[in-house]
This record gives structure tokens, sequence and C-alpha cells, in this order.
């Protein structure tokens, strides 16, 4: 029981210091100017080789709405309630960041910057915060439940190259990616109180 309540409680202070973060974060991003800090950050991704766009593309692809279904049939095969939170999870953090995006209304890097490279598609719309990032972290946080130690680094690992991803193809930057992190860590930190709450944290 002891145990239980510690990882609670580490869960819930995880979930305030994100929610915190992610609000200032918005608070930044809605002033709309980038800092020199930001863009040296942004442009040292943004400027990698060309080479590296496939194997970039695919690591992205962790942060795509696609995943999320992907994740949770994975999940589904050790744990009915971990799958159906991260089907719940990964799509309302989805369809959050969009939300997000109309109220704070920061533009893409090109909408800021000069001279950014874009690859692939030209990104539409508005940048804060990144769906993908939020995404990525949502999985991780959620799929955590059911990964042994070497899973859970794998698994972050994942999250921090899709945001890294996401400003090599000059769809976010630095803020965007800081703001979808803290929004999935959020997210998924929730997720798994209300998932330990219900069925404990192994199988179920």
């Amino acid at each position: 029981m002891e145990t239980y309540r510690s990882r609670t409680d580490t869960h819930m202070a995880v979930a305030v210091v994100a929610t915190a973060a992610f609000v200032g974060l918005a608070r930044r991003a809605r002033r709309g100017a980038v800092t020199a800090g930001e863009e040296r950050a942004f442009r040292w991704l943004n400027g990698l080789p060309r080479f590296l766009l496939a194997p970039v593309w695919v690591v992205m692809q962790a942060g795509s709405l696609a995943a999320v279904g992907v994740a949770a049939v994975v999940a589904g095969t050790r744990s009915r309630s971990t799958a159906a939170g991260i089907g719940v999870a990964g799509t309302s953090v989805w369809a959050f960041a969009k939300a997000v995006k109309r109220l704070v209304r920061r533009g893409r890097p090109a909408q800021h910057l000069h001279d950014v490279s874009v690859r692939g598609a030209r990104q539409t719309g508005l940048g804060f915060p990144s769906g993908h990032a939020a995404v990525a972290t949502t999985l991780a946080v959620v799929g955590s439940r059911l990964l042994p130690a070497r899973g859970r680094w794998a698994a972050f690992a994942a999250a921090i190259g899709v945001g890294s991803a996401r400003q090599y193809v000059g769809a976010h930057l630095p803020l965007d990616v800081a703001g979808g992190v803290a929004l999935g860590m959020a997210a998924g930190t929730l997720t798994t109180l209300v998932l330990d709450g219900v069925g404990g944290s192994g199988a179920g």
C-alpha cells in the first residue's frame, strides 16, 4: 500500500508540474517572438544533412495519430486497460493540441525565421504545441506501465527523437516541442493515475 501511495504521490507531482510548465510555455509562445537561444537550437537541428530525411521520417511516425492505434493494439496483447488508456489519451491529446494551437496562434518556423529548410510536405496551420511531441510523450508515459526498464528508456528516447525530427523537417520550433512534451507528460501521467487506481500497475 505504501508503494502504491508513493507512486501515486509521484505521479500527481509530475502531473502538476507538467501542467504548470505547459501553461507557462503556452503563455510564452503566445507572445510570438523567437529568442536567440531558441533560434540557435532550432537551426542546429534544422541544418543537419538532408540525407537524414528517410530515417528521421520513420522516427517522426512515432508521434502520429496512427501510432496511437498501433501502440494500443500492441498493448492490448498484455493489458486491455492499458490499451484503452493509450487509445483514449493518445487521441485526446492529439485533438487537444489542435485546439490549443488555435488559442495560442504561434506560427510555424518559416513564419518567424528566414532561410528555414522545410523538408517533405510543407506544414500548414499553427505551431504551438507540437502534436507529434505530445502524442509520442503520452504513448511513452502510458506504455511504460507494461515495459521493462530498457523498453521505457527506448520509448522516451523515441519521444525525444520525434521532437527533434519535427524541428529537422522545419515543422516546429523548440518551444513548440517543449510544450508538446509537457502536455504529453501531463496527459500520460494523469492517465496512468487512473489506470493504476482502476486495475493496478500490471496487466488487466
